[in-house]
């Protein structure tokens, strides 16, 4: 696909989006209107509100307001909706400096359109690659050798399980392997408690299927699998949707899960509903004490034919980067000094100790938040590590997908239907 018909889809996209957003952009976080700055540094980012890393990235910001009096600092803030309405601003002009959100669905076209820089040269010239983990390195640079922004978060996907309502079910080990899991799932049901809670209704589910249909595919198969919605062409992506569909019927997943969300699957572990959940590191650090001390940190359970060697994690390394805007390039002193101050080991330990995990080289782990040190802890001694879909589902595809991933929760829908709905999801979306 050439970039100048990427170009043109952006921009498509972006005006269909712009007399929607134009207003609350205006009277909300003023990402049209307020986002430009010649004078100061404009920050827009997805931390905000009761995000895990908000209250570090309050501090960060106010900490580098202190250290630098005669650098004006605005952030402006939005979650979800964050790529839309910098997109929007970046039509009219007034696209913040810096951005700061995941690599993931529509950013992943923005240093390819223009809507964001490349940031290579910045990154060697100021002297920061070797604070760098190397997965979120290879993750961030593009197919042409960009790298599309600074690195920072990235983010382990682990599995909780809750070992005192599995010894109440009758269950005195976590379970390892696909025959213990819907074992364990039987006793559970017998006892009231929900076997796995998942966000069937959106993008925790679509990543639960994805890495259970992994069960059989090596690394490159799955990533290929993902870029191009082959699933029916792939024999290992056809074994692993059938035994997703064995662990459905075998009453593994919770009831109605095709309408649950992640929100919901976070407060079912919390408030001691439901015996396991795969979730995010970050979701993690939200379980309050009373049920995070009955949980232990491990990975998905396997069979024993599966290519993997111990259950597993998928670990995202296209977690929030620091993304430079056309903008931003303009005030490259401003722009140094803050992306100096947020790579310092100092701000990092903030971030750590807030419950996030870091794209960049430390040796610290969160004592505030056991789930999250946890699951940083898991080694390839305890699980092995399968492929995160983020950067190779096309963006296009991304919301089609999660989408037709409620089919594969639905009860009575067969591996052939799944795998139906799933090419579907690709192909409405041009891939």
């Amino acid at each position: 696909m050439s970039p100048a018909l990427n170009r043109r889809r952006f921009l498509a996209a972006s005006a269909t989006g712009a007399a929607g957003l134009l207003a609350p952009a205006v009277t909300g976080c003023g990402a049209v209107t307020g986002g430009y700055e010649p004078d100061g540094l404009v920050l827009h980012s997805q931390l905000g509100g009761s995000t895990p890393g908000a209250p570090a990235f309050a501090k960060a910001v106010d900490t580098f307001r202190r250290r630098n009096p005669k650098i004006p600092v605005k952030v402006l803030t939005n979650a979800d909706d964050l790529q839309q309405v910098y997109e929007t601003s970046k039509l009219a002009g007034k696209e913040a400096d810096l951005v700061l959100v995941n690599l993931y669905d529509k950013s992943l076209a923005w240093t390819e359109v223009g809507a964001t820089l490349s940031v290579d040269r910045y990154m060697s010239r100021w002297g920061l690659r070797e604070r760098l983990l190397a997965g979120p390195v290879e993750e961030w640079t593009d197919g042409k050798g960009r790298l599309r922004g600074f690195p920072y978060l990235r983010t382990n996907w682990p599995v909780a399980f809750n070992t005192a309502l599995l010894e109440r079910a009758g269950v005195d080990e976590v379970p390892r392997t696909t025959d213990a899991l819907l074992d364990a799932a039987k006793k559970l049901r017998r006892k009231g408690i929900i076997p796995v809670t998942i966000g069937g209704n959106d993008w925790s589910g679509q990543k639960l299927l994805l890495q259970v249909m992994q069960t059989y595919m090596k690394p490159g198969e799955a990533k290929s699998v993902m870029r191009t919605g082959d699933f029916s062409g792939s024999p290992g992506a056809r074994r692993g949707i059938e035994l997703f569909v064995e662990l459905r019927d075998g009453g593994v997943f919770a009831d109605s899960a095709q309408g649950l969300t992640s929100d919901l699957m976070t407060t079912q572990i919390s408030t001691q509903k439901a015996a396991i959940a795969s979730m995010l590191s970050s979701a993690m650090g939200k379980v309050p004490d009373s049920a995070a001390e009955n949980i232990t940190v491990g990975g998905w359970p396997i069979p024993d034919d599966a290519v993997y060697e111990k259950p597993t994690i998928m670990r995202a390394n296209a977690s929030m980067g620091i993304w430079l805007s056309p903008n931003g390039e303009q005030k490259l002193d401003r722009v140094e000094r803050f992306v100096r101050f947020m790579y310092s080991e100092d701000t990092v330990s903030h971030f750590v100790h807030g419950g996030r995990d870091m794209a960049l080289r430390t040796d610290q782990f969160s004592t505030e938040y056991p789930l999250v040190a946890a699951g940083q802890r898991l080694s390839d001694n305890d699980v092995s590590e399968c492929v995160t879909p983020d950067i190779y589902v096309p963006a296009a595809a991304t919301q089609p997908l999660i989408q037709a991933t409620g089919v594969a929760f639905s009860p009575r829908g067969s591996a052939r239907q799944v795998r139906t709905a799933l090419e579907k999801a690709y192909r409405s979306a041009g891939v």
